[in-house]
């Protein structure tokens, strides 16, 4: 086949798929994606409710594992990355979330001229192909990628919305209209009650275009260098070593934890710590891996005896043995949820103008345990920090594997935001909309009520929501890695467009910012000029 490309994409994810769909539209240029994991014509994939099975898979999920945490009691916390076609947009909730303006105005403060929220939106737009009617001010309908509400919301979702709206929430049915603030049902990125993934929106229905070569299984070992330029990359596929040639640009789109370990892997970050791996230095970018930040999440979970909520008991048999008929003849039912239908963005006591945490809302009882089923009912609410101030790294480690360092807590401001999400997860859940289904609260637990008890629980219990960032971070500063227009500082033809380019962590979930940011990179490859691109 073909070893020599005018463009190699690396990784076929949330942003990688738009920018492959985008170049290959010119039929003048040969396009090749490159994704490390196989296929996703699965229906633990394609069904929404087999999202539960895919963050532990270990044909589906990278499954990485930090390093132990000082803050968190030592512990080790589970960070699932998608390896598919689709990437982790093949894995998550398909919750389609942009983030507050303000996120996007603060990366232009910070020295990213041209992303701010006025210049993004466009591109949001762009790509949306939104099913609700809701604003054209903020919204897209002619996008590939359909918005939609979820297809059958399970009972307790408007349970848990009317409770937020009792103790004084907004009802919003439009978290990415002119305010995050508030309670209600998330859209999500489905079609005909299935997962509409990046690659499924953006590269199955071009799949045959003659120019564009789509490579599954496999991993990108490192860049091929000549000077100041990327000429190709080695890549092993079936335990062979291939190498790809480009002629115009390789971009690099495979995620916060994997576009710096690539560039780690070529001898491109910082020197010190590439000679300390044993890896010799290219191009001395202090900033490769550095920055990492992650929205750090508590849970509050409840046992319920409601059969209304998902889950297995004698009482919901019948529910369960009807759900795939159901789901096969009128894409309703339980296989349709994504476990994580209803949420909402509150501001603490602790916040300013702005929402500080982001809720998810589980109609089901999520394990105590740590299983990924318990037999039973219940519920549960995640709440995690949406502007967390402690920042980690990714490096390599022993033999070159990725070490990952969330640093999580490192910073006091977080555990107290995180604590006062805690406590109010409490009370939404203490609302008189609940005591009919009313349960005992498994975590924290009854025995866990002031603030010092409720830091210590979370040090043992927090995770990660699975949003990390800003490794490869965009700006014009000494850490800087990429210019504002994508561009790997001190390489001609070398750009970067995944979540890692993100200066600050946005205040969501981080799919559709990433969407944004391939649909950015395309038009700056495409359109070059002296300034930023714009669109209508």
């Amino acid at each position: 086949m073909n070893e020599r490309f005018d463009y190699l994409i690396v990784g076929a994810g949330s942003a990688g798929c738009v920018l492959a769909n985008r170049l290959s539209a010119d039929p003048g240029v040969s396009v090749c994606l490159i994704e490390a994991g196989g296929s996703d014509a699965s229906p633990r994939v394609q069904t929404p409710a087999g999202t539960i099975t895919l963050y532990k898979s270990k044909v589906f999920s990278w499954n990485y594992f930090s390093a132990p945490q000082k803050n968190l009691a030592g512990r080790s916390l589970h960070t699932p990355r998608g390896k598919a076609l689709g990437g982790s947009s093949s894995m998550n909730s398909m919750i389609y979330i942009r983030g507050d303006a303000s996120d996007y105005d603060r990366w232009e403060s910070a020295g990213c001229p041209g992303w701010g929220w006025q210049d993004v939106l466009p591109y949001f737009k762009r790509s949306e192909g939104n099913r609700l009617g809701q604003s054209a001010d903020y919204h897209g309908i002619e996008g590939e990628l359909l918005v939609d509400r979820p297809p059958d919301p399970n009972p307790l979702s408007e349970i848990f919305i009317r409770a937020g709206e009792h103790l004084g929430l907004p009802r919003n049915d439009d978290f990415n209209g002119g305010s995050l603030e508030g309670v209600g049902l998330y859209n999500v990125t489905q079609k005909a009650a299935k997962r509409l993934s990046s690659y499924r929106a953006f590269i199955h229905p071009i799949r045959e275009r003659p120019n564009l070569t789509v490579l599954t299984r496999c991993q990108v070992g490192r860049l091929i260098l000549d000077g100041g330029r990327v000429t190709g990359l080695e890549l092993q596929q079936d335990d062979q070593w291939r190498t790809l040639h480009c002629t115009c640009e390789t971009i690099l789109c495979a995620g916060a934890l994997g576009s710096p370990h690539i560039l780690l892997n070529s001898g491109i970050g910082p020197k010190d710590e590439l000679k300390k791996a044993g890896v010799a230095c290219q191009v001395d970018l202090p900033g490769v891996g550095k920055n990492l930040q992650d929205h750090i999440d508590g849970l509050v979970t409840v046992r319920s005896k409601s059969p209304l909520s998902l889950g297995f008991s004698l009482g919901s048999l019948p529910k369960v043995l009807a759900s795939p008929f159901r789901y096969l003849f009128q894409k309703m039912g339980w296989l349709t949820t994504n476990y994580v239908e209803a949420g909402g963005f509150a501001r603490t006591p602790l916040a300013g103008e702005l929402p500080d945490v982001q809720m998810h809302f589980v109609p089901g009882y999520r394990s105590h345990r740590g299983r990924l089923f318990e037999w039973g009912h219940g519920y549960a609410i995640h709440t995690c920090v949406l502007r967390p101030q402690s920042t980690g790294e990714v490096r390599l480690g022993e033999g070159r594997r990725l070490e990952i360092d969330f640093n999580f807590l490192d910073k006091p401001e977080d555990g107290k935001v995180l604590v006062e999400g805690v406590k109010l997860a409490r009370r939404i859940l203490a609302q008189p909309e609940f005591d009919d289904i009313r349960g005992l609260e498994m975590l924290p637990g009854p025995q866990v009520q002031t603030d010092e008890q409720l830091l210590a629980h979370l040090r043992d219990y927090a995770a990660t929501v699975f949003h990390p960032v800003g490794t490869c971070k965009m700006g014009l500063d000494n850490m800087a890695v990429v210019s504002p227009e994508l561009k790997v500082k001190g390489l001609d033809n070398l750009r970067i467009a995944d979540a890692s380019i993100m200066p600050t962590l946005i205040s969501g979930n981080t799919n559709a910012p990433c969407i944004m940011i391939g649909e950015r990179a395309a038009d700056f490859i495409l359109t070059p000029r002296t300034k930023t691109p714009t669109i209508t």
